[in-house]
């Protein structure tokens, strides 16, 4: 039986940097730290991978966990910070907030790029896309309590 989403995962050139990103100025805090060397055969074959080598930070917020890799071995492929939304892949990862305005004017003045100022899409919903240090969207998201958009923080 499927339960629910635990986290998302993401690839970093910079796992201090990302960490600092999410946990200094989103608020998820540090749940723990691994790191694996050459040679781990079950990391591996789970990740489908010859020789892997990385760090992981597994960081929480609310009912909702981030993951950030910074893998050593093998080299990774360079991303692309202004990948287009609509290019297969992950998409975003949404952050549910209360205040859309006063947190956009917070993190737009430390100096996250957004795509636009919130915009509203109808029954009290209000989004905007911003942009981490790697250029992976990151949603924002204020629902009213009653709408099928809103999630109970853990």
């Amino acid at each position: 039986m499927i339960h629910g989403i635990n986290h998302v995962a993401i690839s970093t050139p910079d796992i201090e940097r990302s960490a600092a990103f999410y946990m200094g100025l989103l608020g998820f805090e540090e749940v723990f730290r691994l790191n694996w060397d050459i040679g781990n055969q079950a990391l591996d074959a789970i990740t489908g991978l010859r020789d892997s080598s990385a760090r992981i930070i597994m960081l929480k917020c609310g009912n909702a966990c981030v993951e950030l890799f910074e893998y050593h071995t093998p080299a990774p492929k360079a991303g692309d910070s202004a990948r287009p939304v609509c290019d297969h892949g992950i998409t975003h990862v949404c952050l549910q907030v209360t205040d859309i305005n006063g947190e956009y004017a917070r993190l737009k003045a430390a100096g996250m790029a957004f795509h636009s100022d919130p915009q509203t899409v109808g029954g009290g919903i209000w989004a905007t896309y911003g942009r981490d240090p790697d250029g992976n969207v990151v949603e924002l998201l204020e629902a009213p309590a009653d709408s099928a958009l809103a999630v109970v923080a853990a």
